[in-house]
């Protein structure tokens, strides 16, 4: 009986042991509450960044409790998926007693459809706005110049980024302390989107005021496709050396244009919460909005990053058409024959379809087309670059008096400002070569791009 009192007083004094252990335990270094958010300054010494560095970026951290023998004990649920323009009340700090200018369009709504425009002009003191190509509403057509308006709702002037100047001025710039971006981008380089951002930066740079970008996803995932820009080529379609299919959000780009290129604007981001970078923007609760009149559906954007390669060729694209980017021929084009060689390539994630169609603008416009339907059977494997490498070479072997590069011998050919390199208008050209240059390149940047990757 003694034995037993004595074991029954050691079980006892270890309880209170473990319990007081508990209790005056402070949370680990480096846990985070899930609610908590994580400015760039907290981890300057993780990635690399200066201490003086002019980046803020705004990201929450999910995360879960843990008992004492680090097992799980409680998992926080994950949080919803929010915008950054939706987490504007959190950063109202920001915009306090500062005048707000905004470069945005059409594509910049929250998931509940409210403008970007309309968001900022009841929470902050919205002074101007800015347009990108295609115009503030996102109805004009490629490379048509946009004019200064007024907003109709608003009554604010509305610069225009895409028509006498690309940059803001500074005139435009002169009443203003904040110029915020949220705009839809597609994914691919040569989308000018990414590029006024990139100029405003420089803009905003040089006359000390600050940038804020509200980020949005990669419709198209975090995949790298494509060759690095060759600066010999540089040009609003293709600015800085970055892959053809970048994988990155424009918040990430924004922050790598600063960092890696050097452009040295007081930068905020503001990150998105619950986004899952290798998601397709199928996969989020949000509502697509043309980003601009030949990329009316978000599964566009997933052909768009490689068939846009055919804009500098005699082809027609399917501009003015139900299917652009998914619809590519000319009238010298065996439907039949071409999809059937296409197929016979057992490209993953694709299958071709003949196809016959009418383009109402641009190249062949109102003359019958024979070629392919590129169906995207499954996006997760279809690799859009590789399929327009491996169409353009076939293309080129079949069709050696008809098929043409549009300003061939001309060092700036429209197919090389797209492609950023001069691979395709090489003599030598073969899709072999040119599918291996491209996976160095593709392996460079995955590397060169990972210190600015904002989610995981």
């Amino acid at each position: 009986m003694k034995n037993k009192k004595i074991c029954f007083i050691a079980m006892a004094i270890l309880c209170f042991e473990m319990l007081l252990s508990c209790v005056s335990h402070p949370k680990t270094k480096g846990e985070v509450d899930a609610n908590e958010t994580l400015n760039i300054s907290d981890t300057q010494d993780n990635i690399g960044i200066p201490k003086e560095d002019k980046t803020n970026v705004e990201t929450p951290r999910d995360g879960a409790t843990t008992d004492i023998n680090n097992e799980p004990n409680e998992t926080v649920p994950v949080e919803p998926f929010l915008l950054g323009i939706e987490r504007i009340d959190e950063y109202a700090h920001l915009f306090s007693g500062k005048r707000v200018g905004l470069i945005t369009n059409a594509t910049g709504i929250d998931k509940a459809g409210r403008s970007s425009i309309d968001i900022l002009y009841e929470k902050v003191n919205l002074v101007a706005l800015f347009s990108p190509e295609h115009g503030i509403r996102g109805s004009e057509t490629a490379g048509k110049t946009v004019s200064h308006s007024i907003d109709k709702k608003t009554g604010l002037p509305v610069y225009s980024l895409y028509g006498n100047t690309k940059r803001p001025t500074t005139d435009m710039l002169r009443k203003i302390d904040v110029l915020c971006f949220d705009i839809q981008d597609v994914g691919a380089r040569f989308y000018t989107y990414i590029w006024t951002l990139c100029y405003a930066m420089e803009a905003c740079a040089e006359n000390n005021v600050e940038v804020v970008v509200f980020d949005r996803p990669n419709p198209i995932g975090n995949t790298v496709e494509g060759a690095i820009l060759q600066l010999e080529y540089r040009s609003f379609v293709g600015y800085l050396p970055i892959a053809q299919r970048h994988g990155m959000t424009v918040g990430e780009l924004a922050y790598m244009f600063q960092k890696e290129f050097k452009i040295h604007s007081k930068l905020t981001i503001i990150s998105m919460q619950g986004y899952e970078p290798a998601k397709y923007f199928s996969e989020y609760p949000l509502m697509w909005i043309p980003t601009s009149p030949n990329i009316p559906h978000a599964e566009t954007a997933i052909v768009y990053s490689g068939m846009c390669l055919f804009e500098g060729v005699n082809l027609s694209v399917g501009r003015g058409t139900t299917m652009p980017f998914e619809y590519i021929g000319a009238p010298y084009i065996d439907a039949e024959d071409f999809s059937e060689k296409l197929n016979a390539l057992n490209l993953e994630g694709v299958f071709f379809y003949p196809a016959y169609f009418t383009p109402t603008d641009s190249l062949y416009k109102g003359v019958a087309c024979n070629g392919i339907q590129v169906i995207v059977t499954d996006k997760n494997k279809f690799k859009s670059v590789k399929t327009a490498v491996q169409m353009f070479a076939l293309l080129k072997k079949d069709y050696p008096s008809h098929f043409k590069i549009t300003d061939q011998g001309y060092k700036l050919a429209s197919i090389n400002l797209l492609s950023g390199t001069n691979w395709f208008t090489a003599s030598d050209f073969s899709a072999e070569h040119t599918l291996e240059r491209m996976e160095n390149d593709v392996a460079r940047f995955e590397e060169q791009r990972k210190p600015y990757l904002l989610y995981e």
